[in-house]
């Protein structure tokens, strides 16, 4: 923080009177194990750091990544260099009607600064529980840093500590259970607890596959399987651009039209998570409840949607999308979820997701590892790959029997340029009726 502090110090005594600024920090220091086998195959670390830096003068505005190097004189050079080239490049660009700036001196300190484990633990503990199992996986920990100042005198700081452990065992024909264990405290217990779960639904993988005719089925959706109907629905579900353009897969919702579960509730929960409280554009970020009892509440809103539609800013993302979404727990306790699921599908994973039916919010997409056929409670066999298509409104609504009182929290598993601090806390779903077609 102290070096982020010098260069905006810096910064501020280097523009000019008509000039403005936003500065934005990231770093990271990571650990990386790739497994194959269950055994270590790649180990590794990357420590990086970077700015990005918004130049505005009269109504223009551009942006330029800056990477930095760790030396004070060297990262104030590219800082010098970078200034200059926006100064060049800004004369060039006409004036931007949807810039809406955040005059406001706010100030934001939060370091979630749990330890983690030391390494060494974890691979004793990832080694111990896949004696005997073909594990693939990957393993990311460490802190992450983000920082923001503007010249106006805003300042931010988060730093959080996460890890997350993100795997798959494979049976020998082929067919494989995923799974993974995220946070920001290694509980050796819990990731016992979690990988002997997966160890259970692999042995009835080499049971024979019970096929399906199309049709409508009860399923229990894990928490897993959620996540990717969720992250569909974020595609500019919540989005207020999206909203007031009529192009929010959620439109008939927010319009009061559809609703879902009285059960659903649904959050934007920045307090405590491993998200920043500020955006890169200079906001302070809280927390924004999007969907309460199954009515559509509080939406995402960016600096340009307010300018354009006359909204407030609540501080979201580029593309308005949650990145520290919560659901509410429910009351199905997870020794029960199969008494209660009956006769039906056991859905641990889906994917290829994507929108049959926008407007509807209808989704199609695949059962993938780990879906299960479940009769008078008990897992008899596993199911063949199946489409399903169906509506959120269904999923989520009227066909919506219960959700568990336990949430995993999932992160995101980004790495692509830095780690991602992405994720969402969810619990499994139990419906009444899932719709496959073939």
């Amino acid at each position: 923080m102290n070096n982020f502090k010098a260069l905006v110090d810096w910064l501020k005594h280097a523009i000019t009177d008509g000039e403005r600024f936003h500065l934005g920090y990231a770093d990271e220091s990571s650990e990386f194990v790739r497994f194959n086998h269950a055994h270590v195959r790649q180990a590794g670390q990357v420590q990086q750091a970077s700015l990005t830096l918004k130049l505005i003068n009269d109504g223009r505005h551009a942006d330029l990544g800056i990477t930095l190097g760790g030396q004070p004189e060297v990262d104030r050079q590219r800082l010098a260099e970078g200034l200059q080239q926006l100064r060049e490049t800004l004369p060039l660009l006409p004036q931007d009607p949807y810039l809406l700036l955040n005059h406001n001196a706010w100030q934001s300190h939060n370091e979630q600064a749990r330890p983690l484990p030391d390494l060494a633990l974890v691979l004793e503990d990832i080694s111990r529980a896949a004696q005997g199992v073909d594990l693939v996986g990957f393993y990311a920990a460490g802190p992450i840093s983000r920082g923001f100042a503007s010249s106006d005198g805003a300042f931010g700081w988060h730093q959080a500590n996460s890890f997350n452990f993100d795997f798959s065992l494979f049976h020998a024909n082929g067919e494989a259970v995923k799974a993974s264990y995220a946070g920001d405290q290694w509980d050796s217990a819990e990731f016992a607890r979690r990988f002997q779960l997966a160890r259970e639904q692999l042995e009835f993988l080499g049971r024979p596959l019970h096929k399906l005719a199309p049709g409508q089925y009860r399923a229990y959706l894990a928490p897993a399987a959620l996540e990717e109907i969720i992250s569909i629905i974020t595609w500019g579900g919540f989005s207020a651009q999206a909203i007031a353009s009529k192009g929010s897969s959620l439109q008939k919702l927010y319009a009061g039209e559809q609703s879902l579960s009285p059960l659903v509730t649904v959050k934007e929960q920045i307090s405590g998570s491993l998200s920043q409280a500020f955006s890169t554009e200079g906001y302070p970020r809280g927390d924004v409840t999007l969907i309460s009892a199954g009515k559509a509440d509080g939406q995402l809103v960016n600096s340009r949607s307010a300018a354009e539609y006359g909204l407030s800013a609540n501080g979201a993302s580029r593309d308005e999308s949650p990145s520290a979404l919560q659901i509410a727990a429910g009351n199905l306790a997870q020794a029960d979820i199969l008494k209660q699921l009956g006769t039906g599908l056991y859905i641990s994973n889906l994917w290829y997701l994507n929108y049959s039916d926008l407007p509807a919010a209808r989704l199609t997409g695949m059962t993938r590892f780990a879906t299960f056929w479940v009769e008078d409670g008990e897992i008899k066999a596993p199911v063949s790959t199946m489409r399903f298509d169906d509506s959120v409104y269904q999923l989520l609504g009227s066909q919506l029997e219960a959700l568990t009182a336990d949430r995993e929290l999932l992160l995101s598993a980004s790495t692509y340029s830095q780690r991602n601090t992405a994720s969402n806390l969810l619990p499994g779903a139990l419906v009444k009726r899932l719709t496959l077609t073939l």
